[in-house]
């Protein structure tokens, strides 16, 4: 036995990690003693381990704050990360508006998330793109170039190659990348306008972004338009907007509705509500058009509004 007291025996990858603690050992947490026995592992991967019933504490199931004793048998299967699972094909929903040799163009649902990240990295759309395009795999991130919010529908461009993704990041950096939004929003709002107001990280909020004292802030400037205005619910003043955007920061236009006192219904992180039966906010990404990679002209594409959206619209008292 090595000079640690401790047999520790890595057997193959379906076999556990095991491990005896030393007879002189005190009574502690079993958390806290694979946190020093496998210290290339964080302590809270680890309690999802236990929490996963990948470990065994004498052939029965660990639980996070149960004490081990000395002489106990440790078995551990470790598990792999779950970002090692992001770029792992899915088949998951999504519609295809278009496609060409050089781009596909997507009409990403509603909650459905683009891009893996942090709780996040299965279940994405970039997933369900390498399931059904399994070429996207040799090009960076999928072809994806420019993403929608979990909860905002709608129309968004994928590269199928490398010389088409540097294509469409071009145009996106020199904005000639056209992108319009229809959103719900509340109030009264009377006359088009243009919101031209650096967005950056919340100080306050981390998940939030914001215009005021913003974190490494960016420029981001967004054109709207009221449509129509009416009552939701008999009481609740609304306006349908068509949002255009020049850029593409995160949480553009959601946070720039807000700085109107205008925010999204539904979108409770900006100050909206869920009311008129909207359970996410209402913004949708109806049309887009670039300049085509292989002929050099220009293509556009719209997506009507998704069911739950189109529903809240109609129920809406508008004015005449």
């Amino acid at each position: 036995m090595p000079d640690t007291d401790i047999a520790k025996e890595s057997l193959s990858s379906a076999e556990p990690l095991e491990f005896q603690l030393p007879f002189r050992a005190l009574p502690e947490r079993l958390d806290k003693v694979l946190a020093r026995l496998i210290p290339e592992h964080s302590r809270s991967r680890l309690q999802g381990w236990i929490e996963g019933g990948h470990v065994l504490v004498n052939g029965q199931p660990g639980r996070i704050k149960q004490m081990v004793n000395a002489g106990d048998k440790l078995a551990v299967w470790e598990q792999l990360p779950p970002e090692s699972l992001a770029f792992t094909p899915e088949p998951i929903e999504f519609g295809v508006v278009a496609e060409s040799p050089d781009w596909i163009v997507v009409d990403k649902p509603a909650g459905l998330v683009t891009h893996p990240g942090a709780g996040n990295w299965q279940g994405t759309l970039l997933n369900g793109l390498l399931h059904r395009y399994p070429e996207l795999g040799q090009v960076a991130r999928a072809g994806i170039v420019h993403r929608l919010d979990k909860d905002t529908s709608g129309l968004l461009v994928v590269a199928r190659h490398e010389k088409a993704q540097t294509h469409l990041i071009r145009q996106l950096q020199a904005r000639s990348v056209s992108r319009e939004y229809v959103a719900l929003v509340h109030g009264r709002l009377l006359r088009p306008g243009t919101v031209k107001m650096e967005i950056g990280r919340d100080p306050r909020v981390p998940v939030r972004m914001a215009v005021e004292n913003p974190i490494a802030p960016k420029t981001a400037l967004t054109h709207y338009s009221p449509l129509r205005a009416g009552l939701m619910g008999g009481d609740i003043p609304v306006t349908q907007v068509m949002c255009k955007l020049e850029t593409g920061r995160t949480h553009q236009i959601r946070v720039h509705m807000m700085s109107l006192r205008h925010p999204l219904v539904g979108d409770i992180l900006y100050g909206g509500k869920l009311a008129g039966g909207a359970a996410r906010q209402l913004l949708h990404a109806r049309a887009l058009s670039f300049d085509d990679f292989s002929t050099g002209g220009r293509v556009a594409f719209e997506a009507p509004l998704p069911d739950d959206f189109q529903q809240v619209l109609d129920d809406i008292a508008w004015e005449s």
